[in-house]
């Protein structure tokens, strides 16, 4: 992603090495001397990562990217230029559209979370890209893959919440800022192309582990009063039986370990960084 980046002196760039087992920041400062290289001693995890890509940065416009991301037209002006449009304005996502086969979209905006399900689905996924989604529009959650913030409004809302690792993280971030009043924008003005979960897998168990215990947390964060009963019903009886009897008759017994560890841990309040045997 670094070299399809133009560089010039109004722009810093932060990569942040979240305990690479290859060291890859010496790599990346070799190679690159304008960049600013943080390493982390210790895995942080999404929302840690991010965060002290943040806390180093001095810029007023923060765009976060994940490392699997390809950009082929590096063109951020018209994402600030949104941003910049309106006070409320406190996020703006880029299309982003798989770099597989014919590129389908992967994001075109979010539906609302079901209160009760926990579920939405992206805009426009698997769909080829044939300009149904180039209308700009706003989103109740960002996408982590890609996201410019204001620096303002993280100064007022707080940093990404650390608690979830992996998952889940960018949809809280989303939710503390409606709460204060923002607003999440979708500019398809500018495209990214991921390579998604290259890092845990599709079905995994680490990342089975953190999906069934950070469902349980984003209830715990956000919900309240009968929603938050419902939900909770919904995701330690039918769901969780739902997997559990799934992984026990298929014969994926870390899958199964994973499920069964992930409510335990929600239930015992153990939110560190953990499980790295899955």
């Amino acid at each position: 992603m670094i070299d399809t980046i133009p560089f010039d002196n109004t722009m810093e760039m932060i990569v942040v090495d979240n305990a690479s087992k290859q060291d890859e920041a010496t790599a990346i400062k070799a190679r690159y001397p304008h960049v600013h290289v943080i390493k982390s001693p210790q895995n942080l995890g999404f929302a840690g990562g991010n965060n002290l890509g943040i806390k180093a940065a001095k810029g007023k416009y923060l765009f976060l990217v994940n490392n699997d991301t390809v950009f082929t037209d590096f063109n951020v002006q018209p994402l600030i230029k949104r941003l910049d449009s309106s006070e409320k304005t406190a996020i703006v996502c880029p299309k982003i559209r798989f770099i597989w086969d014919n590129r389908p979209i992967q994001f075109a905006g979010y539906t609302a979370l079901s209160p009760i399900t926990v579920r939405n689905r992206a805009i426009g996924c698997g769909e080829a890209d044939t300009g149904q989604y180039d209308a700009p529009h706003s989103t109740p959650y960002a996408h982590g893959a890609a996201m410019i913030v204001k620096r303002s409004v993280i100064d007022k809302v707080g940093l990404m919440p650390e608690c979830y690792f992996l998952y889940y993280e960018e949809l809280d971030w989303s939710m503390m800022m409606t709460r204060a009043g923002y607003e999440i924008w979708y500019d398809p003005a500018c495209t990214i192309f991921h390579k998604e979960s290259q890092s845990t897998g599709q079905n995994s168990p680490l990342r089975n582990y953190y999906i069934t215990r950070n469902r349980l947390l984003l209830v715990k964060r956000n919900m309240s009063g009968v929603k938050k009963t419902l939900a909770y019903l919904y995701l330690l009886t039918i769901v969780a039986t739902r997997d559990i009897l799934s992984h026990a008759i298929n014969g994926r017994h870390r899958h199964l370990e994973a499920t069964i560890k992930g409510i335990a841990d929600f239930y015992h309040s153990r939110f560190s960084i953990s499980n790295s045997k899955f």
